[in-house]
């Protein structure tokens, strides 16, 4: 009877130990999927926040070259009474020839400026009128040109890629 009572408690105390085992074990899964799903949650907000930086970097680019592409035509447009008035210089008649040469190397040097910053002098003449890169202030009949055919600039026009800084003042045919 003895030995069976032994037996009895043995079996008991396994299947306490095992019970234990058991909900030891349930304890860990549970804590395992817990774990699991808050790695989940962080690796979600963690692509989240990386999309989101890769938004405001795209989006700090797009401003950084807005600002500057604006910041340039203002200074462009600023200075194109001076090289209108180089021009000028440039073309009037003089007995000084070195002057008029030292007038031509810095309207030179000033055109070299402008084109190493994208500014571009917008074509007028024999070019159909259009209204996004001229500015009409006459028209003229001319029978050896086609209609709204530019005949005559009156101020040159200049653009920065392909945006208009400052319209080309045109005569226009027909």
């Amino acid at each position: 009877m003895e030995e069976e009572k032994q037996e009895q408690e043995v079996k008991e105390e396994n299947k306490q130990t095992a019970e234990a085992e058991n909900k030891d074990l349930n304890d860990k899964a549970d804590e395992i999927i817990k774990l699991k799903q808050e790695l989940e949650e962080k690796d979600d907000r963690l692509k989240r926040l990386m999309a989101e930086f890769e938004n405001y970097k795209k989006r700090s680019s797009k401003e950084r070259d807005f600002l500057y592409g604006s910041i340039l035509s203002d200074i462009v447009s600023s200075l194109l009474p001076v090289l209108d008035n180089l021009e000028n210089a440039a073309n009037a008649e003089t007995a000084d020839e070195s002057y008029k040469q030292g007038v031509e190397l810095v309207l030179k040097q000033f055109k070299d400026v402008l084109s190493a910053n994208n500014v571009k002098e917008i074509e007028a003449v024999g070019q159909t009128f259009d209204p996004e890169l001229h500015e009409a202030v006459s028209s003229v009949v001319d029978e050896n040109l086609g209609e709204k055919v530019v005949k005559e600039v009156y101020r040159k026009g200049y653009k920065i890629g392909n945006k208009v800084i400052r319209h080309a003042m045109v005569v226009v045919a027909n």
